[in-house]
C-alpha cells in the first residue's frame, strides 16, 4: 500500500520526544547508524537531536521523502521494547 508524505509526518508526530535509531545509506556499501531523539517535525523535514556521546554534531534533519524512498530506516526505542516483549512470550 503506497504511503504519502502526509501520512509519514502524522506517524512521526505521534513519536515526538521518543528515542530512535536512524540507519542511513551513506554510499555504495557504507551505512551510518545514529541514535537520538525525535525533536521536531516541519512541513517537509524532521529533526533528530543526536546523542552527544556517539556523534560529533548535535542535530540532523531528514526529509519525509528519505523515508518514502527507503534512503533511511527509523526504529523507535518503544518499538524495539515491544518486539522484545513479544519474543519473550
Amino acid at each position: 500500500m503506497p504511503t504519502s508524505l502526509k501520512t509519514i509526518k502524522s506517524r512521526l508526530d505521534e513519536h515526538l520526544g521518543e528515542g530512535l535509531t536512524v540507519v542511513a545509506q551513506a554510499g555504495r556499501k557504507k551505512v551510518v547508524r545514529r541514535k537520538g531523539t525525535l525533536a521536531e517535525t516541519f512541513h517537509s523535514v524532521f529533526v533528530v537531536d543526536l546523542d552527544q556521546n556517539e556523534n560529533s554534531f548535535e542535530r540532523v534533519s531528514y526529509s519525509y521523502a528519505d523515508l518514502l524512498t527507503k534512503s533511511i530506516d527509523i526504529t523507535f526505542d518503544s518499538d524495539e521494547a515491544e518486539e522484545v516483549e513479544a519474543d519473550a512470550e
